[in-house]
């Protein structure tokens, strides 16, 4: 762990006496990485081993202890924790259980049935028999979890298998003793300890706490391992792919976690990597040359620090403090920072006149009792993830997928062996057998359905179907759009070296154009002398006079700034439609005009969308139905606002064609949704009623919630949902036909580590789980809507918190996969429904440009696309 200054120097600026003069305290950690802190390890509280085995954390420290035993006899369940320090922390698994499930069956019967595997392993308990949980106080208390560990190490033979947690301390042996006091000897310093160990209760193993005991015993398998953990995933050091032609090292790990699902307990194990940098921070600082360039390219992300390894988000530059500096130690001496790594981690700082880089405690480290700033050298600091200015190389991300885009029958074998390395390991074998548990060599199998391709309505009634792999790119060639308005009045604003390519360009369009019943009238051109900010918001003022359909702005780059001119002028000041193409874009390959063909049938779908036009559509069941999607990104620039934004699609009578509502608002961290959501819902119904009549109501209201986090769930069912159904049941009393809603919501969530297979392969598109890796207490389902070409393909998890909708969960899956074959910005299935991907469109357009609520007038179009 790293030196952290005392809090009263904020972030380590200001007076230079308070960086040395002042001596702040700190105190030496007692953890194996010789660390200092302001008050304690950093340091995560760590499960320990059985007998014989070895942390990894306190061993190693230098602390030798020697104890002495008395006990205590009390009445059983007196020694409960009540209050106090007796929070379990660190690498704590709580699983979340929020009971959403409606009815008996949640499992569908459309489509055709097929078996599948998924990355999933049984553990399978010996014996049934419960876990005996104690609390353990420290007297005088002890923050030092290296010297936790090793207090507890010295009675590991007495307790037996044991896992240590914050303050609880689970055992596979009942004491003889509700309550025992040990009184334990730090050879080290002489300090005598008293550790109270209490007895709590039990843990019966299918219960929710039974699955947090588990993991932590799993964590000690892995540890086992002598895998690297960062950021509680396990990677393998010694299995790293190095890339030097861009200075880059990848490190294949892995992700598990430990669950009760329908019937079993399963492993859930998902391959993953992790991008280090060889070249250190310094040289970056170097390489940037410019201290503002250099802090706003660090600050904010994730370095590793090469003598622990061990990761720390950044969050300020302190350009004032630097190795040469000096702090007090907790035994009173004063060192500097060249100094002190020398001696502990025998690393030479050679620029004594660097900046410290300084990192905030997280909640976790606050826990463990760092309070203040950790500061780290930017010579011994490795930068970790993927830069925006890296995610700009294409070759470089190329490479990168083709170490970490791992096609379903390679991930099949790692799965496998990381499935025999835990069975076969002598240290995580010794863990398990300790524990008398046992991890099935097999991959989970289970049973699914395929549902039955959905056709494709264009123009002129005609329909395909959409295909085995949910792509009808090639149907353009031969059908025109469902609906298309011509394009009159238009223009184009570009610099004079790009007229003749965008001319070219337009000529390509006009044909797709043809094929696809769009009528595009010849653009007016606005020249500009050079590609400036300036220049474009000038020819902006100019032609949004002149009441144009759209605006289409070719560029040379993909500047935010000027991309955030465009559209502020165009969707905030006024109420007109942008196309921004890079100049890029439009060149032909090679000198070739027919490699653009593609792309301006691409441009084109947008381009309708944008002014009313529907390209295709899905054969809709529900007759009257408002299809909502709601979801949030946070501003980066400002981490205290997010803006969440809602679409809706909506359905009237026997009228096949939709209409669209969109809104988006900016919100303060923490500040509920739920007002923002309902009313913002009351204001989609008004739209309704615009579009449809005064009187009209939809019958149905079904709503997609994505971004939703894995402790906002409890809050989306107690309070969002609640919220918005009483603003619909408020707003229905209008209606005359004395009808009332009847809602559905469901949580869709993208980021999960599921993976599907059939044989070696993907699963088709339209593949529906419901069963043996779902969760009991839900009405949920997987979904695979799309198909890759490369890799392997990623499940949407549907959570049904809300059904109300008079619809079964089998028809609410087969709706579910109708809405992923609407969002017009790819002629093929997406991974979420349509409504959730516009509204993530649309607040990411606000949330990292505009900042703005975009004009009402444009409530009503796709202008996001």
């Amino acid at each position: 762990m790293e030196p952290t200054k005392q809090q009263g120097r904020g972030r380590g600026r200001g007076d230079k006496k308070n960086a040395a003069g002042a001596q702040p305290n700190w105190k030496q950690s007692g953890g194996g990485d010789g660390a200092v802190s302001g008050s304690s390890s950093a340091g995560a509280v760590a499960s320990s081993v059985p007998a014989g085995g070895s942390d990894g954390s306190g061993a190693g420290n230098g602390a030798r202890v020697s104890s002495s035993i008395t006990t205590v006899a009390v009445p059983r369940g007196e020694g409960a924790a009540q209050g106090g320090r007796g929070a379990i922390r660190s690498k704590r698994y709580i699983p979340e259980v929020v009971v959403t499930r409606q009815g008996a069956k949640k499992q569908g019967v459309s489509g055709q049935a097929i078996k599948l595997q998924a990355n999933y392993f049984r553990l399978v308990r010996q014996e049934k028999s419960a876990i005996f949980q104690y609390r353990i106080d420290f007297e005088p208390p002890v923050e030092d979890t290296g010297l936790m560990h090793a207090l507890l190490k010295t009675q590991a033979q007495a307790f037996g298998p044991y896992i240590y947690e914050g303050t609880i301390l689970f055992l596979y042996n009942c004491l003889k003793k509700d309550e025992v006091e040990l009184q334990v000897k730090d050879d080290r310093t002489g300090n005598l300890y008293k550790l109270r160990i209490r007895f709590v209760g039990t843990v019966d193993m299918t219960s929710e706490a039974a699955m947090m005991v588990l993991n932590l015993l799993h964590r000690q398998a892995l540890a086992s391992l002598k895998l690297l953990e960062l950021n509680r995933h396990y990677f393998d050091p010694v299995a790293k792919i190095s890339i030097p032609e861009f200075n880059l090292e990848l490190y294949p790990g892995y992700i598990t976690s430990i669950r009760q699902h329908e019937k079993d307990v399963l492993l859930c194990v998902d391959v993953t990597h992790r991008v280090v940098r060889t070249d250190t921070v310094y040289a970056r600082m170097a390489a940037k040359g410019n201290n503002t360039e250099f802090a706003k390219e660090v600050i904010g992300s994730v370095v590793m620090c090469v003598y622990n390894q061990k990761t720390y988000k950044i969050s300020d530059v302190d350009w004032n403090t630097t190795p040469s500096s000096t702090f007090t130690k907790k035994d009173g001496t004063a060192i500097t920072f060249l100094q002190y790594f020398q001696d502990t981690y025998n690393r030479r700082i050679r620029d004594p006149k660097q900046p410290m880089l300084v990192s905030t405690p997280t909640m976790r480290q606050k826990r463990a009792g760092i309070l203040t700033p950790i500061y780290l050298v930017p010579e011994l600091c490795q930068t970790t993830g993927i830069t925006d200015d890296m995610r700009k190389d294409m070759r470089l991300m190329r490479t990168i997928a083709d170490h970490t885009r791992i096609g379903a029958d390679k991930r099949i074998e790692r799965l496998e062996r990381f499935n025999n390395r835990l069975n076969t390991s002598p240290a995580s074998r010794e863990v398990f057998t300790y524990w008398k548990t046992e991890l099935d060599r097999r991959l989970v199998e289970l049973p699914a359905r395929v549902l039955g391709q959905e056709q494709v309505f264009f123009g002129g009634e005609r329909s395909v179907p959409s295909g085995p792999e949910a792509d009808w790119t090639h149907a353009f060639r031969e059908n025109r759009m469902f609906k298309a308005v011509p394009l009159q009045r238009w223009h184009v604003i570009c610099e004079q070296r790009s007229e003749r390519t965008i001319n070219d360009f337009i000529g390509i369009l006009t044909k797709v154009s043809v094929k696809l019943g769009f009528q595009i009238a010849p653009p007016q051109f606005t020249i500009i002398p050079r590609d400036h900010i300036n220049m474009y918001q000038q020819a902006l003022s100019q032609v949004v006079n002149q009441d144009p359909q759209l605006i289409m702005c070719v560029v040379s780059t993909d500047s935010a700034d000027r991309y955030t001119v465009i559209k502020k002028r165009c969707c905030v000041d006024h109420a007109i439609p942008t196309q921004v193409i890079k100049s890029r874009t439009i060149t032909p390959k090679n000198g070739n005009p027919g490699s653009l063909m593609s792309v301006g049938t691409k441009v084109a779908i947008q381009m309708t969308c944008k002014i009313g036009g529907i390209p295709w559509l899905v054969k809709n069941p529900l007759t009257s139905v408002m299809i909502v999607g709601f979801d949030v990104c946070n501003d980066t620039k400002d981490k205290s606002k997010s803006y969440g934004a809602l679409v809706a699609t909506m359905y009237a009578g026997t009228q096949k064609e939709p209409a669209y509502f969109s809104s988006v608002e900016h919100h303060s961290r923490g500040e509920e949704l739920s007002n923002f959501i309902s009313t913002n819902i009351t204001k989609a119904l008004r739209s309704y009623q615009s579009q449809f009549g005064p009187d009209a109501f939809p019958r149905r209201v079904i709503i997609y919630r994505d971004g939703v986090g894995d402790g906002q769930l409890t809050h989306v069912v107690e309070h969002e949902v609640q919220t918005i159904k009483a603003r619909l049941t408020e707003a229905y009393k209008a209606s005359k036909e004395d009808i009332k809603p009847q809602m559905a919501v469901l949580v869709v969530s993208k980021r999960i580590n599921t993976r599907l297979f059939i044989g070696k392969s993907n699963p088709k598109p339209g593949t529906v789980v419901d069963d043996v890796i779902t969760l009991p207490e839900r009405s949920d389902f997987f979904l695979v809507s799309q198909s890759v070409r490369q890799g392997t393909v990623a499940p949407t998890s549907y959570n049904i918190i809300f059904n109300e909708s008079g619809l079964t969960s089998d028809q609410l899956q087969v709706y579910s996969n109708k809405q992923t074959l609407l969002y017009y910005n790819w002629s093929g299935a997406v991974r979420v429904p349509a409504v959730c991907q516009y509204a993530h469109k649309l607040a990411f357009l606000v949330s990292q440009y505009i900042k703005q609520q975009p004009h009402e007038a444009m409530e009503k179009r796709l202008y996001y696309l």
